[in-house]
């Protein structure tokens, strides 16, 4: 099922180009491509004003920039589990002892790639059945309203709609939802190792596809279309 965005991103005024996470079988429908240099340090969102250009970041197992990536997106150890945890810790000052970071380690799992080609770029229609999540780069008023339209189909009972769970920038794009089949977004780019590649005003909310396609589907009886919405956008000087 392919859905269409536009009448979201229209009424919650965003001009941003949404960011989408493949997992593709084939590369060709995602060119032009930028890749990291191969041996050279990058993290996946230095890349980020290239994709909103409309390439899209190619990484693999064996090109991932950013040991983080490689980790996280990409299965690939980049050293040894003693000297990541002194890098995390010592390093980054991330957790308070290693015994900590130890047990967050424990408990989180990377991605599974299903394929060998990892791509982060600007939807791409034709390639939706690969698609794993969809990220919004929003302002606090935007990230409000997307957690509210997030909860509007959510029970109690069910999982978290929205949750800002610790991890790094690119970890935060898929690996920390534990179920992609779940309606859930992530609050990310908190990671101020990354921060620096992004508007200061700017946040992200990830949403798995579930989710994504509830957002898409938030009509006009929905909270986009009420006055709290209107009076919030009118504040801000938009035009209704």
């Amino acid at each position: 099922m392919r859905l269409d965005p536009a009448n979201l991103l229209e009424r919650i005024g965003l001009n941003t180009p949404l960011t989408e996470f493949y997992d593709a079988p084939d590369v060709r429908p995602f060119e032009p491509l930028v890749k990291p240099k191969p041996g050279k340090r990058a993290c996946v969102f230095a890349f980020w004003k290239k994709c909103l250009d409309g390439k899209t970041l190619h990484i693999t197992k064996d090109n991932f920039g950013c040991g983080g990536a490689g980790h996280w997106l990409c299965g690939t150890a980049t050293r040894a589990r003693e000297g990541f945890v002194k890098f995390l810790v010592d390093d980054e000052g991330l957790k308070s002892s290693p015994e900590l970071m130890n047990q967050w380690l424990d408990h989180h799992e990377g991605y599974r790639q299903e394929r060998p080609d990892i791509l982060i770029g600007l939807l791409r229609e034709d390639q939706y059945d690969y698609l794993k999540s969809v990220t919004f780069c929003v302002n606090s008023d935007q990230l409000g309203v997307l957690m509210l339209g997030a909860q509007y189909d959510n029970a109690p009972g069910d999982p978290p709609p929205v949750v800002a769970p610790f991890g790094s920038g690119c970890i935060q794009l898929v690996p920390l939802c534990e179920d992609l089949t779940v309606p859930q977004a992530i609050i990310g780019a908190m990671d101020i190792a990354t921060r620096r590649f992004l508007p200061p005003d700017i946040l992200a909310f990830t949403a798995t596809n579930p989710l994504f396609g509830q957002l898409c589907e938030l009509d006009e009886k929905s909270l986009l279309c009420k006055p709290f919405w209107r009076e919030l956008r009118r504040a801000r000087g938009a035009t209704m």
